[in-house]
């Protein structure tokens, strides 16, 4: 059986502003996916950051990229390079055990407004530390 493709593509299809944020949650089940986002495929380099890319066994290929899941993801400090990979970060740390870092938040901050106040209030255990 031939695994499923996500293709970013203009409205009514799959928004490419949520191929990094389906990465990372498809990282989490199992089966294999395949992404490919043809307006920015530049989208997806935020998964070396997880260790979706090489440390994981997700295969992340060029474009289009193949995943076979589940993942394990590792939390470490990352940095937010912007708001859809961001928010991938977060829900990221959600998922690895232990303590993650994410530096550059004021990205994450434009696209989701009090996003860990509402996280907080599903249970996720996170707060904002300001940097020294």
């Amino acid at each position: 059986m031939p695994s499923p493709e996500i293709k970013s593509n203009v409205w009514p299809a799959f928004p490419t502003d949520l191929i990094s944020i389906a990465i990372t949650v498809a990282t989490q089940a199992r089966g294999s996916v395949l992404f490919h986002d043809w307006m920015y495929p530049g989208r997806m380099y935020f998964t070396g950051q997880t260790g979706i890319n090489g440390r994981s066994n997700c295969a992340v290929r060029s474009s289009p990229r193949d995943c076979h899941r589940p993942s394990k993801l590792f939390g470490e400090k990352w940095k937010s390079p912007d708001i859809r990979a961001g928010m991938a970060l977060v829900l990221a740390a959600l998922a690895v055990p232990g303590l993650s870092t994410i530096r550059n938040v004021g990205q994450i901050d434009r696209g989701y407004e009090r996003v860990d106040e509402k996280l907080r209030a599903l249970g996720a255990k996170i707060e904002r530390l300001t940097e020294k």
